[in-house]
This record gives structure tokens, sequence and C-alpha cells, in this order.
């Protein structure tokens, strides 16, 4: 009997201790994967072509020239490149929310005879790859004159993908519609409603809208570089092509030049961390 209940006593601080333990091995595991590779671009921004080729990946640096990174800005244009990103960015984040938003006022508060027929394409249209709508995205934006301009990124980017359109869904349904029938009473439009109303208290899901959008337009390399190859209209993600050639890529620039692309994210991620967490749990989760 004593030793039913010490093993009863001692057992669950073992499961606790081995649950701990795969915890904290997890969170290791995970933050390995994440650093080491941004540790092996770090290094290799520092050294030059020979000793690039001839070190290992997590060898230190003999010097740490900043060499790569002059010629990665300069050459590469990366200054170009940003200010054509933000401007993508900002026009895409401001039609993806009007648009998104207002497209989620008219399902959700709105009751016609297509309003499921509505909501069922917009599922459907994420059965189909993407990769094969690109011929025809390709003629029809040839076909407007669009191609090789800015606005070729801007309308290719801005649009009421479905992710987005269910996070405003889900948020608005628990908005009370006694909200917008009282001002409608005292004499407010639709629009009036919407600005007034709707939009303030969406901001939690737009503020998780943005975050998913802007990461995305960040990153986006094929985009770009099919609609957009004007070297005058390159972005911080197809700046650094150009050192990639026939006869050999430059991967110590192209590391300073990744380097380089990731201080305005992390910049972003430091000053607004609060408001992306925040953001992040609101407005992805019906209230």
């Amino acid at each position: 009997m004593k030793a039913t209940k010490m093993e009863s006593k001692v057992w669950p601080k073992i499961k606790g201790g081995i649950a701990v333990f795969l915890k904290y091995l997890s969170l290791i595991l995970a933050s390995a994967i994440i650093i080491l590779p941004i540790l092996v671009i770090f290094l290799g921004s520092f050294k030059d072509k020979i000793e690039f080729n001839t070190s290992g990946p997590f060898d230190v640096p003999k010097a740490f020239d900043f060499t790569n990174y002059v010629t990665a800005f300069v050459k590469g244009k990366m200054l170009l490149g940003l200010g054509n990103t933000v401007i993508l960015i900002g026009c895409t984040a401001i039609g993806t929310i009007l648009i998104g938003t207002m497209t989620a006022y008219v399902l959700d508060r709105f009751q016609f005879r297509a309003n499921k027929l509505i909501r069922t394409l917009f599922l459907w249209v994420t059965l189909i790859p993407a990769v094969t709508t690109q011929v025809a995205t390709f003629k029809i934006v040839h076909a407007l004159g669009l191609y090789n301009t800015r606005f070729a990124g801007i309308i290719l980017s801005v649009g009421t993908d479905v992710v987005s359109l269910y996070i405003f869904l889900q948020f608005l349904e628990s908005i009370p519609k006694s909200l917008d029938e009282s001002a409608i009473i005292d004499g407010a439009g639709y629009f009036r409603v919407y600005f007034k109303i709707i939009l303030p208290l969406l901001m939690p899901a737009i503020t998780t809208v943005l975050i998913i959008k802007c990461i995305g337009v960040y990153n986006d390399f094929y985009m770009p570089f099919l609609y957009m190859p004007k070297q005058s209209l390159q972005v911080i993600s197809t700046a650094l092509f150009k050192f990639k050639g026939p006869y050999g890529t430059q991967w110590e620039i192209v590391c300073a030049g990744v380097m380089i692309a990731v201080i305005p994210t992390l910049a972003a991620f430091i000053a607004l961390q609060k408001q992306i967490y925040n953001g992040l749990v609101q407005g992805a989760v019906k209230q």
C-alpha cells in the first residue's frame, strides 16, 4: 500500500518533468530552425567571394567588412526597391481594407438572393490553383496596357482574398445589428453607418488583415518579377536578382542584401509588436 501511495505521488511529478522538458526542447528546436539560417546569412554577408566558397557556413569571417553591404545597397538600388515596395504596400493596404470591409459589410448585413451564392463562390475560388490562372491573368494585364507599370502590381495585390473576407465576416457577426438599426432610425445612411460604426469597430480585424497582407506583399517575388520587370519598378524582393547571372551568383552580396531587406521588417516588428500581437489575437477570434 505504501509503495502504491508513493508511486501515485511520484508519477505525476515525473510526467510533469517530462512535459516541461519536451516543451523547452520543442522551443529550442523551433528557435534553432529559425535562427540558424539567419546566422548563416549574417556570417556570409561579411565574407568575400573566395572566403565564402572555401569556408564553412558557420565559420566566423576573418574580417567584418561592409563592402558587400555597400555593393548590395548601391548596385542593387535597394533604396529604389524599398520605395517602390512602400508604395505597393500602401496602395494594397488601403484597397484591401476598403474592398474587404465593404464586401463583408454587404454580405453580413444585407439579405438578398445571391448572398449565399457569392459566399459559396468565394470558397470555390480557393479550390482553383493560382498557377492555373496565370496565363489568363497575364493576357488580361497585357491587354489593358498595365504590363510593366506600377498599376499592375497594385491591382493584382489589391483584392478581397478569402482569408481577409472571412476574418471580417467573423468579426462582424460579433457586432450587434442594433447599432446599425439605431443609426439608421436617427437618419444615418448606409455609408455613414459603414464609416462611423462598422469601420472603427473592425479595427482589430483590420490590424490582422494588414499584418498578413503587408508581409505577403513585402515577401512576394513572383508577381513583381513577372508583371513589373522594368528596373525602375523593382521592389525589395527583386532588387537582388541582378546579382544572379548565367556565369554564377554572387552569394556573399545576396546575403548582404537579404540582411538589408530584413532591417525594415525587424524595425517594424520591434516598434509595433504590441499592436501585432493584439491584432492577431483579437482580429482572428470571434468574441
